[in-house]
């Protein structure tokens, strides 16, 4: 069993269902409300516990009722929580989701006690750090904590999968630490600081990143290396939500490289998860079983 630690966000999601996303300034009466837990360090951690990994979740919540929820959320979900701090002067982090009747989401995010993981909550997980088979990790915390997380597992030969998600600029030194970098287009765009996608994905790869996995929502991903471009088609589905659809991809994926497979059958995974997540409502709650992925993957090779 693939041992994977999660350094990242835990959040509440305040989903609201809509006709259509609201233009600025515009109104628009929605439907259904609903709350799942999500943020993305413990939707990717549900991910890879899903898909068999052993995972330990390491971020904050506040002392609230949400962070009670989102604390028994995760060990419902097998995942280790004893580095998941109750924080006592910052609420849980939120989302605010609107939801369009084509599945496409608007979010905004409010990081509460998400911002106050620190390099110390890291540091604390030096033990068994080194007994991990991957660390997998995103931008919802501070950057000097992603970086401490990042330094921790390298001074152990710990494989690094990187969403770096919410988009911004990273150092090279970060980039040239990370095994796997997993950005959407706009993110790639955002990392490079340029608006063209080969001039960007050659940019990143001379910065030092060494595997690339471009998502490409319904048109699949692109998988570059120094020895490999290729494009990898998307499952043909119909999208209900695809809240954690990018989350599904990157805890799967993770899960796989870390049990040893190849970079294209970690993304095949990844792939798959990410699409059966698209057919459901709710972050966490969409997330497939390695068994439902394990099956689109064989029905689609037929």
């Amino acid at each position: 069993m693939a041992k994977v630690l999660v350094v990242g966000s835990i959040n509440m999601d305040l989903v609201v269902r809509v006709p259509h996303s609201p233009k600025p300034g515009e109104t628009v009466l929605g439907d259904d409300f609903e709350t799942f837990p999500g943020g993305k360090g413990a939707n990717q951690a549900v991910a890879a516990a899903r898909m068999g990994g052993e995972v330990t979740m390491v971020g904050r919540v506040g002392s609230d009722n949400f962070g009670d929820s989102l604390i028994q959320g995760l060990i419902e979900n097998n995942i280790k929580t004893s580095y998941v701090i109750k924080d006592p002067e910052t609420p849980t982090g939120i989302a605010m989701i609107a939801v369009a009747a084509d599945g496409e989401n608007l979010i905004v995010v409010a990081s509460g006690a998400n911002y106050k993981v620190s390099e110390a909550d890291v540091a604390n997980t030096r033990d068994i750090m080194r007994d991990m088979d991957l660390l997998l990790i995103q931008l919802e915390c501070p950057l000097e904590t992603v970086t401490a997380a990042i330094d921790l597992a390298k001074a152990y030969d710990i494989p690094v999968v990187l969403n770096p998600a919410p988009a911004q600029p990273l150092s090279q030194a970060l980039l040239a630490n990370v095994d796997v970098l997993t950005p959407n287009e706009t993110e790639l765009k955002i990392l490079a600081g340029v608006e063209n996608v080969n001039e960007a994905i050659q940019k990143v790869l001379s910065w030092g990143a060494k595997n690339l996995v471009v998502t490409l929502g319904a048109n699949g991903a692109r998988v570059v290396t120094k020895d490999m471009d290729r494009h990898i088609p998307a499952h043909e589905i119909t999208a209900v939500d695809t809240t954690a659809a990018g989350d599904a991809f990157n805890g799967a994926l993770a899960v796989a490289f870390a049990e040893g497979k190849s970079l294209l059958e970690a993304v095949d995974y990844g792939m798959a998860a990410g699409a059966l997540a698209a057919t459901h409502r709710g972050a966490q709650p969409s997330l497939p079983t390695r068994d439902a992925v394990e099956n689109l993957i064989k029905a689609s090779q037929v």
